[in-house]
């Protein structure tokens, strides 16, 4: 007996070549030259009149059986998909984690679904924003942020001095050159916050994903290894439709 896997594989080339077929059989029958055919013998009008040769062309293409080769190539078509489908319906596995069953009994088609959704999640975690390495980070209780310790600052304001390079004599007055200097005024207490995450919390939840992820194709692997039934029904639709 044959495995849901053993039919996906050759679901793909069954489908490739029932489209060639169809395609082949569509173009058949879209040139009307194929399908006709002729036969015509010449008559003189009295004994002594010019004999020509019988013409003749044959048919080609008959429509009836573009037809029936249409509904075989279709109908292995149409039973392995029919196959296939029907073994989706029973096809289950558990997605397990270190030995825990995170969800139970699950369809083939959630496995996709689930091996797709957690691609885009693996993306969104990987992308987390994280807490600045250069900083020292504590959780604040009050507010659930993470924060750095107080750091003080002075603040100073530029006060312009003079210098006198020069004193005044009777005849020059003093030269006197402006500059500025820093006096502190007050101090800055800076406390950062942030709403990122730490490293370690993004590589946590990334090996999380990357578990399930491995727990997910496992187990669509092992729903795909589900014994299937050949199921008939291309022969029945065709019978209806063709005959």
């Amino acid at each position: 007996m044959a495995k849901l896997n053993q039919i996906i594989a050759v679901e793909k080339g069954v489908k490739s070549k029932s489209l060639q077929d169809i395609t082949a059989a569509h173009q058949k029958v879209q040139k009307p030259a194929l399908l006709a055919g002729i036969s015509r013998t010449y008559q003189p009008k009295d004994e002594e009149g010019e004999q020509l040769p019988p013409e003749s062309t044959r048919v080609q293409v008959q429509a009836e059986d573009v037809l029936r080769e249409t509904a075989a190539s279709l109908t292995r078509l149409f039973d392995v998909t029919a196959t296939k489908d029907w073994a989706n319906c029973t096809a289950r596995a558990d997605v397990t984690v270190d030995g825990r069953t995170v969800v139970a009994d699950v369809p083939v088609s959630y496995l996709l679904f689930l091996e797709k959704q957690l691609t885009d999640l693996h993306a969104f975690v990987k992308k987390l924003p994280t807490l600045d390495s250069a900083e020292a980070w504590s959780q604040d209780p009050s507010t659930d942020w993470w924060k750095t310790d107080a750091v003080r600052t002075i603040r100073t304001r530029k006060i312009p001095r003079n210098h006198v390079k020069a004193e005044a004599t009777e005849k020059h007055p003093a030269q006197v050159e402006v500059y500025y200097e820093d006096v502190p005024i007050g101090y800055w207490t800076t406390v950062k916050f942030s709403g990122a995450l730490p490293a370690r919390r993004v590589n946590e939840l990334l090996e999380r994903v990357d578990k399930l992820q491995r727990a997910v194709k496992f187990a669509r692997e092992e729903a795909n290894g589900t014994e299937v039934t050949d199921q008939r029904v291309g022969e029945a639709v065709f019978g209806y439709l063709f005959a």
